[in-house]
């Protein structure tokens, strides 16, 4: 998961093979992040392993915008840090963090899974807290996508198989980000988006490392018992995770069709599952399976009844796409 966005509305045109170059990159980031976050907390405390990631990733990501931004003047001020501090607790600490928490005893496809239903949370928030009339398609969607999310819970109760507490918290970690995201369309943030992320990602370090501080992690840590496997993890997370896969998504966001960028809400998913099975050997039984195809379906339901309502007529390759794009945001780098 990544920080949130703001964007032009004017679309450049990319190359056909630069954007699908891009785009599976993003396919691959952010379908392998979940298993890297499983590894990384083998040897490593959870909350610190996400602060570390976050501090490298925003102390990083933040003095190169600032330096090599695309705008000029558009310095932070105290009402985007406190905007970003808002964005960072709901989605990096509550989303990310909570997601990083729960994959200590739920198998790193599950994750995923649950991770993508924060378009389906914020299809409902839109509804019932902010009162948006939805189309019908997405009144579908949801009601199919949680249809889902209560099969997945539901069946993995009956059958025992799976920690339900990391679970919840999971689907709880979803509901956090889509909560963010939704508060992020009207943040007081940077205009460029790499300004704001590196901003977030620096914030919530702070929020990772003060809890698991009071956690005791600090104290869990010892740096002798680090494996190799689970610092490459973590390296990967910062490089893959929060700097290419979050730098191509924004270059597809304004190069490449919403329609087209949209997709990788229901790829990234499924990919985690195939990650996780062939990497970690996880298994996974007949009634989560059947409650990802739910999941997955009801996001592509709702993805495209988004883009379809803002997608370009004709052969002009302008076009807003600023709400699906900013609806999907808690699907990616989890």
């Amino acid at each position: 998961m990544s920080a949130p966005i703001e964007q032009p509305t004017a679309r450049r045109s990319g190359s056909p093979a630069a954007i699908w170059t891009a785009l599976s990159l993003v396919y691959v980031a952010w379908s392998t992040t979940f298993v890297a976050i499983r590894v990384t907390n083998e040897t490593i405390p959870p909350l610190l392993g996400g602060g570390i990631r976050f501090l490298i990733a925003g102390g990083v990501l933040l003095p190169i915008a600032l330096r090599f931004g695309d705008r000029s003047g558009d310095r932070p001020r105290a009402t985007h840090w406190w905007a970003a501090a808002v964005v960072a607790a709901l989605m990096m600490f509550g989303g990310n963090g909570g997601i990083v928490w729960a994959e200590r005893t739920i198998p790193s496809g599950m994750a995923g899974l649950a991770i993508a239903t924060v378009p389906l949370w914020m299809a409902l928030i839109d509804r019932v807290v902010l009162g948006h009339r939805q189309p019908r398609v997405v009144v579908i969607g949801l009601a199919v996508g949680f249809v889902g999310a209560a099969l997945l819970v539901g069946g993995n109760a009956l059958e025992g198989e799976i920690d339900m507490g990391g679970l919840i918290l999971a689907l709880a970690a979803a509901a956090s980000w889509a909560a963010g995201s939704i508060y992020q369309r009207h943040a007081v943030l940077p205009d460029r988006p790499l300004v704001a992320a590196g901003m977030e990602m620096v914030v919530a370090a702070g929020f990772f490392f003060a809890v698991g501080g009071l956690a005791g992690e600090f104290g869990d840590i010892d740096t002798g018992s680090v494996s190799r496997a689970s610092v490459i993890a973590l390296a990967y997370l910062v490089v893959v995770g929060s700097w290419i896969g979050f730098t191509c998504y924004l270059w597809l966001l304004r190069n490449a069709r919403t329609s087209l960028v949209a997709t990788y809400a229901y790829v990234t998913p499924i990919g985690a599952v195939i990650v996780g099975a062939l990497i970690l050997d996880e298994t996974f039984t007949v009634s989560t399976l059947f409650a990802g195809v739910l999941i997955v379906a009801a996001v592509a339901l709702i993805v495209s009844a988004g883009s379809a309502a803002r997608e370009p007529s004709g052969g002009d390759e302008r076009g807003t796409g600023v709400e699906p794009e900013r609806s999907l945001e808690g699907v990616r780098d989890p």
